[in-house]
């Protein structure tokens, strides 16, 4: 950016908030696009969810994976539940208000497997569960708001929405409950990097604010990091490392 390039960063936009910091004002003194790599705000399953949003109140979000030595120099909440958290951060456009984490070291020095439970101000409340020593891979993210249910699974890009009193709407299914409606909105199937791609290079020739700006980077990457300390806490309570070693 100094040199006057625009620039896509991978994610997490940074090892530190005071790094961030820093991008942030190299791209506004430089007047620079720079977009986060946030991969899955280009899945089109969450596209099309945002049309759906009204009023989200809870989430239930699993990322599973099997193990891979890919990626041991970090935590699975910045590896994987990073990507969640960016995911319900947009859709509930709330500060958070209270972090609770867990999680335990298996097959790495770092936390394999995490469950963090977040309040939000609005009053939304998210559960995030997030693992690299699974068996199978497995990622949803399903959202209650008024009179309504909706479930997006990330690898077959999809989305269910089950509406209570709904009449006929496009993307109807046959319900066991005639009192809820149950439809499958049109979700145009394609490759989010290269839908991500698209839009930086979007974002570059109009000289307009990517859709996972810098800011936004930062912001996750705070909660992330708030998390990791609130992991770090609870082992230091329960005396992990020497569970562990016994």
């Amino acid at each position: 950016m100094e040199a006057g390039v625009d620039v896509l960063i991978e994610k997490p936009v940074a090892t530190t908030l005071a790094e961030a910091d820093q991008l942030i004002a190299v791209a506004r003194n430089r007047q620079r696009i720079a977009q986060v790599g946030h991969l899955e705000r280009f899945n089109p399953a969450v596209r099309a969810t945002i049309p759906l949003l009204t009023q989200p109140m809870f989430f239930e979000v699993h990322r599973l994976s099997v193990f891979t030595p890919r990626a041991l120099d970090v935590d699975v909440v910045l590896d994987l539940m990073i990507h969640d958290l960016d995911v319900v951060l947009s859709f509930v456009n709330s500060p958070v208000r209270e972090v609770r984490a867990v999680g335990l070291p298996i097959l790495s020095g770092k936390t394999d497997i995490a469950n963090v439970r977040l309040e939000f101000e609005s009053g939304c409340v998210a559960n995030f569960t997030a693992s690299r020593v699974s068996t199978e891979r497995i990622r949803k993210l399903r959202f209650f708001q008024p009179r309504q249910y909706i479930s997006i699974d990330y690898g077959r890009q999809d989305v269910l929405v089950f509406t209570v009193g709904a009449g006929p709407a496009s993307g109807a299914m046959p319900s066991v409950n005639p009192q809820i409606g149950m439809a499958k909105p049109p979700v145009e199937q394609g490759e989010p990097l290269a839908a991500e791609l698209r839009s930086f290079l979007a974002a570059v020739r109009r000289s307009s604010t990517p859709v996972v700006s810098l800011e936004d980077g930062r912001r996750v990457l705070a909660l992330a990091l708030e998390i990791v300390a609130d992991i770090q806490k609870h082992g230091n309570r329960i005396n992990l490392e020497s569970l562990a070693r016994s």
